[in-house]
Protein backbone atom coordinates (compact mmCIF):
# COMPACT_ATOMS: atom_id res chain seq x y z
CA UNK A 1 0.00 0.00 0.00
CA UNK A 2 1.23 3.56 -0.49
CA UNK A 3 1.29 6.62 1.47
CA UNK A 4 2.71 10.07 1.18
CA UNK A 5 6.96 10.21 1.91
CA UNK A 6 7.31 12.42 5.21
CA UNK A 7 7.51 16.12 4.94
CA UNK A 8 10.56 18.08 6.48
CA UNK A 9 8.38 18.85 9.76
CA UNK A 10 8.30 15.12 10.53
CA UNK A 11 12.40 14.12 9.94
CA UNK A 12 12.26 16.41 13.31
CA UNK A 13 15.98 17.24 12.60
CA UNK A 14 16.67 19.12 15.68
CA UNK A 15 19.99 20.82 13.68
CA UNK A 16 17.97 21.99 11.40
CA UNK A 17 14.72 23.55 13.13
CA UNK A 18 17.81 25.78 14.80
CA UNK A 19 18.55 27.27 11.71
CA UNK A 20 15.17 27.50 10.52
CA UNK A 21 14.04 31.16 11.13
CA UNK A 22 10.24 30.48 10.54
CA UNK A 23 9.97 28.09 13.61
CA UNK A 24 8.95 29.34 16.87
CA UNK A 25 10.17 27.11 19.79
CA UNK A 26 8.14 28.65 22.32
CA UNK A 27 4.96 27.49 19.91
CA UNK A 28 6.34 24.34 20.09
CA UNK A 29 7.52 23.99 23.67
CA UNK A 30 3.57 24.70 24.39
CA UNK A 31 2.73 22.39 22.03
CA UNK A 32 4.38 19.71 23.35
CA UNK A 33 3.01 20.28 26.90
CA UNK A 34 -0.88 19.88 25.27
CA UNK A 35 0.13 16.55 23.81
CA UNK A 36 1.38 15.39 27.50
CA UNK A 37 -2.38 15.26 27.41
CA UNK A 38 -3.72 11.58 26.53
CA UNK A 39 -7.54 12.27 27.06
CA UNK A 40 -9.69 15.14 28.46
CA UNK A 41 -9.71 13.84 31.72
CA UNK A 42 -6.21 13.12 32.51
CA UNK A 43 -4.50 15.15 35.75
CA UNK A 44 -1.13 15.95 35.39
CA UNK A 45 1.22 18.18 37.41
CA UNK A 46 4.73 20.19 35.91
CA UNK A 47 7.06 17.47 37.90
CA UNK A 48 5.25 14.55 35.28
CA UNK A 49 4.58 16.91 32.07
CA UNK A 50 8.22 17.95 32.46
CA UNK A 51 8.91 13.87 32.66
CA UNK A 52 6.73 13.54 29.15
CA UNK A 53 8.03 16.59 27.11
CA UNK A 54 11.37 16.36 28.17
CA UNK A 55 11.35 19.61 28.70
CA UNK A 56 12.86 21.54 32.46
CA UNK A 57 10.75 22.17 35.20
CA UNK A 58 10.63 25.85 34.89
CA UNK A 59 9.77 26.21 31.39
CA UNK A 60 6.75 24.11 32.14
CA UNK A 61 5.75 26.27 34.68
CA UNK A 62 5.54 29.26 32.42
CA UNK A 63 3.98 27.09 29.60
CA UNK A 64 1.51 25.64 31.76
CA UNK A 65 0.54 29.45 33.05
CA UNK A 66 0.22 30.78 29.69
CA UNK A 67 -1.90 28.28 28.41
CA UNK A 68 -3.80 28.40 31.71
CA UNK A 69 -4.48 31.93 31.38
CA UNK A 70 -5.76 31.01 27.21
CA UNK A 71 -7.78 28.17 28.39
CA UNK A 72 -6.09 25.35 26.66
CA UNK A 73 -5.69 24.31 30.74
CA UNK A 74 -7.38 23.70 33.53
CA UNK A 75 -6.11 24.25 37.64
CA UNK A 76 -7.29 21.39 39.24
CA UNK A 77 -8.07 23.03 42.81
CA UNK A 78 -6.06 21.76 45.96
CA UNK A 79 -3.87 19.70 43.59
CA UNK A 80 -1.40 21.28 41.87
CA UNK A 81 -2.38 19.76 38.40
CA UNK A 82 -3.98 20.56 35.23
CA UNK A 83 -6.26 19.03 33.02
CA UNK A 84 -7.24 19.85 29.33
CA UNK A 85 -9.36 23.21 28.89
CA UNK A 86 -11.85 24.00 26.96
CA UNK A 87 -10.14 25.85 24.29
CA UNK A 88 -8.31 22.11 23.52
CA UNK A 89 -11.14 20.16 23.35
CA UNK A 90 -12.67 22.59 20.92
CA UNK A 91 -9.86 22.84 19.15
CA UNK A 92 -9.75 18.82 19.11
CA UNK A 93 -13.27 18.19 18.29
CA UNK A 94 -12.61 20.60 15.13
CA UNK A 95 -10.02 18.40 14.21
CA UNK A 96 -11.57 15.41 14.23
CA UNK A 97 -14.26 16.72 11.95
CA UNK A 98 -11.31 16.48 9.27
CA UNK A 99 -12.09 12.49 9.18
CA UNK A 100 -15.40 12.17 7.84
CA UNK A 101 -15.02 8.94 7.18
CA UNK A 102 -16.05 7.92 10.79
CA UNK A 103 -19.04 8.25 10.01
CA UNK A 104 -18.70 5.20 7.88
CA UNK A 105 -16.24 3.88 9.92
CA UNK A 106 -18.62 3.57 13.46
CA UNK A 107 -21.13 1.09 12.70
CA UNK A 108 -18.75 -1.21 11.05
CA UNK A 109 -16.68 -1.11 14.31
CA UNK A 110 -19.19 -1.45 16.40
CA UNK A 111 -20.69 -4.30 14.82
CA UNK A 112 -16.95 -6.17 15.20
CA UNK A 113 -16.68 -4.78 18.75
CA UNK A 114 -19.86 -6.73 19.58
CA UNK A 115 -18.92 -10.06 17.84
CA UNK A 116 -15.10 -9.48 19.47
CA UNK A 117 -16.23 -8.48 23.07
CA UNK A 118 -13.42 -5.81 22.39
CA UNK A 119 -12.72 -2.25 22.46
CA UNK A 120 -12.18 -1.69 18.29
CA UNK A 121 -10.49 1.69 17.67
CA UNK A 122 -9.71 3.40 14.39
CA UNK A 123 -6.20 5.71 14.60
CA UNK A 124 -3.73 8.18 12.28
CA UNK A 125 0.06 8.53 13.11
CA UNK A 126 1.41 11.45 14.63
CA UNK A 127 4.85 11.14 14.88
CA UNK A 128 5.90 8.13 17.19
CA UNK A 129 2.55 7.37 18.32
CA UNK A 130 -0.87 6.30 16.88
CA UNK A 131 -4.26 9.12 18.08
CA UNK A 132 -7.23 6.93 18.13
CA UNK A 133 -9.65 9.23 16.25
CA UNK A 134 -12.47 7.05 17.42
CA UNK A 135 -13.29 4.08 19.65
CA UNK A 136 -16.20 1.49 20.33
CA UNK A 137 -16.49 -1.18 22.93
CA UNK A 138 -18.09 -4.39 23.02
CA UNK A 139 -20.88 -5.73 25.43
CA UNK A 140 -17.78 -7.14 28.06
CA UNK A 141 -17.30 -6.84 31.55
CA UNK A 142 -13.73 -5.56 30.95
CA UNK A 143 -12.85 -3.86 28.22
CA UNK A 144 -10.14 -1.09 27.46
CA UNK A 145 -10.01 1.95 29.33
CA UNK A 146 -9.44 4.29 25.68
CA UNK A 147 -11.00 7.10 23.94
CA UNK A 148 -10.64 8.94 21.01
CA UNK A 149 -7.47 11.42 21.40
CA UNK A 150 -5.59 8.47 23.30
CA UNK A 151 -2.14 7.97 22.16
CA UNK A 152 -0.60 5.04 21.93
CA UNK A 153 3.09 3.84 21.10
CA UNK A 154 4.36 2.90 17.17
CA UNK A 155 6.65 0.49 17.89
CA UNK A 156 4.64 -2.24 20.07
CA UNK A 157 1.63 -2.18 19.96
CA UNK A 158 -0.56 -3.81 16.86
CA UNK A 159 -2.06 -0.55 15.79
CA UNK A 160 1.26 1.14 15.39
CA UNK A 161 2.75 -1.97 13.89
CA UNK A 162 0.21 -2.27 11.05
CA UNK A 163 1.23 1.33 10.28
CA UNK A 164 5.02 0.86 10.20
CA UNK A 165 4.35 -2.47 8.00
CA UNK A 166 2.32 -0.83 5.36
CA UNK A 167 3.72 3.00 4.61
CA UNK A 168 5.94 3.57 2.39
CA UNK A 169 9.48 3.24 2.03
CA UNK A 170 10.47 6.92 2.98
CA UNK A 171 8.35 6.84 5.40
CA UNK A 172 9.58 3.48 7.32
CA UNK A 173 13.04 4.59 7.10
CA UNK A 174 12.00 7.55 8.82
CA UNK A 175 10.32 6.04 11.66
CA UNK A 176 13.20 3.39 12.41
CA UNK A 177 15.59 6.12 12.36
CA UNK A 178 13.31 8.44 15.15
CA UNK A 179 12.66 5.09 16.95
CA UNK A 180 16.25 4.00 17.22
CA UNK A 181 16.95 7.50 18.44
CA UNK A 182 14.40 8.15 20.76
CA UNK A 183 15.63 4.79 23.09
CA UNK A 184 19.07 3.45 21.81
CA UNK A 185 18.78 0.43 24.50
CA UNK A 186 15.00 -0.18 23.74
CA UNK A 187 15.92 -0.46 19.90
CA UNK A 188 17.71 -3.88 19.02
CA UNK A 189 14.45 -5.64 21.25
CA UNK A 190 11.99 -2.84 19.24
CA UNK A 191 13.58 -3.75 16.21
CA UNK A 192 13.24 -6.95 15.93
CA UNK A 193 9.51 -6.95 16.59
CA UNK A 194 9.04 -4.59 13.92
CA UNK A 195 10.86 -6.67 11.45
CA UNK A 196 8.68 -9.47 12.45
CA UNK A 197 5.50 -7.54 12.69
CA UNK A 198 6.39 -6.43 8.68
CA UNK A 199 6.58 -10.04 7.69
CA UNK A 200 3.19 -10.97 9.36
CA UNK A 201 1.61 -7.94 7.77
CA UNK A 202 2.53 -9.53 4.82
CA UNK A 203 1.37 -12.90 5.42
CA UNK A 204 -1.80 -12.78 7.43
CA UNK A 205 -2.19 -9.01 6.31
CA UNK A 206 -2.45 -7.95 10.32
CA UNK A 207 -0.13 -6.80 12.76
CA UNK A 208 -0.52 -8.49 16.31
CA UNK A 209 1.00 -7.46 19.77
CA UNK A 210 0.24 -10.36 22.41
CA UNK A 211 1.44 -8.42 25.86
CA UNK A 212 4.83 -6.66 24.07
CA UNK A 213 2.70 -2.90 24.81
CA UNK A 214 0.88 -4.22 27.92
CA UNK A 215 1.31 -7.67 29.58
CA UNK A 216 -2.42 -8.07 30.13
CA UNK A 217 -3.67 -6.37 26.66
CA UNK A 218 -3.52 -8.62 23.35
CA UNK A 219 -4.59 -7.36 19.96
CA UNK A 220 -4.43 -7.30 16.01
CA UNK A 221 -4.78 -4.35 13.67
CA UNK A 222 -4.40 -3.63 9.93
CA UNK A 223 -4.49 -0.56 8.11
CA UNK A 224 -7.04 1.45 5.16
CA UNK A 225 -5.81 3.24 2.81
CA UNK A 226 -7.16 6.59 1.67
CA UNK A 227 -5.24 7.13 -1.68
CA UNK A 228 -1.55 8.09 -2.92
CA UNK A 229 -1.72 11.26 -1.26
CA UNK A 230 -3.26 11.08 2.17
CA UNK A 231 -1.85 9.74 5.31
CA UNK A 232 -3.57 6.07 5.49
CA UNK A 233 -5.19 4.79 8.80
CA UNK A 234 -5.00 2.11 11.12
CA UNK A 235 -7.74 0.06 13.09
CA UNK A 236 -7.46 -2.48 15.48
CA UNK A 237 -9.21 -4.82 17.63
CA UNK A 238 -8.17 -5.76 21.58
CA UNK A 239 -9.17 -5.97 25.08
CA UNK A 240 -7.82 -8.22 27.76
CA UNK A 241 -5.49 -10.74 27.23
CA UNK A 242 -7.30 -13.40 29.46
CA UNK A 243 -10.25 -13.15 27.26
CA UNK A 244 -8.71 -12.82 23.73
CA UNK A 245 -6.41 -15.38 22.87
CA UNK A 246 -4.07 -15.11 20.35
CA UNK A 247 -5.71 -17.82 18.27
CA UNK A 248 -9.20 -16.05 18.70
CA UNK A 249 -7.86 -12.72 17.11
CA UNK A 250 -5.94 -14.37 14.64
CA UNK A 251 -8.13 -16.96 13.33
CA UNK A 252 -11.38 -15.69 14.32
CA UNK A 253 -11.46 -11.85 14.69
CA UNK A 254 -8.75 -11.06 11.50
CA UNK A 255 -11.06 -12.13 8.67
CA UNK A 256 -13.71 -9.61 10.21
CA UNK A 257 -10.89 -7.01 11.05
CA UNK A 258 -9.95 -7.25 7.18
CA UNK A 259 -13.46 -7.00 5.75
CA UNK A 260 -13.76 -4.07 7.85
CA UNK A 261 -11.16 -2.31 6.99
CA UNK A 262 -11.83 -3.14 2.78
CA UNK A 263 -15.47 -1.60 3.64
CA UNK A 264 -14.06 1.73 5.17
CA UNK A 265 -11.02 2.21 2.26
CA UNK A 266 -13.64 1.27 -0.25
CA UNK A 267 -15.95 4.39 1.23
CA UNK A 268 -12.49 6.25 1.99
CA UNK A 269 -11.22 6.15 -1.60
CA UNK A 270 -14.39 7.59 -2.63
CA UNK A 271 -14.59 10.81 -0.54
CA UNK A 272 -13.07 14.06 -1.45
Amino acid sequence: MTDPSPTPDEHDDKSRIKEDRHFVSALARGLEVLTCFRDAGMLLGNQEIAERSRLPKSTVSRLTYTLTKLGYLDPVEGMAKYRLGTAAVVLGASALTNFDIRRVAVPLMQELADFARASVSLGVRERLAVVYIDTQRGAATFSLNVDAGWRVPIATTAIGRAYIASCGEAERAYLLDALREDDPAAWPQRRAGIEAAIQQFREIGCCTSFGEWQSEVNSIATTISRGPERQPMVINCGGPAFMLTPAFLVDTVRPRLIEVARSIQASAMRMP
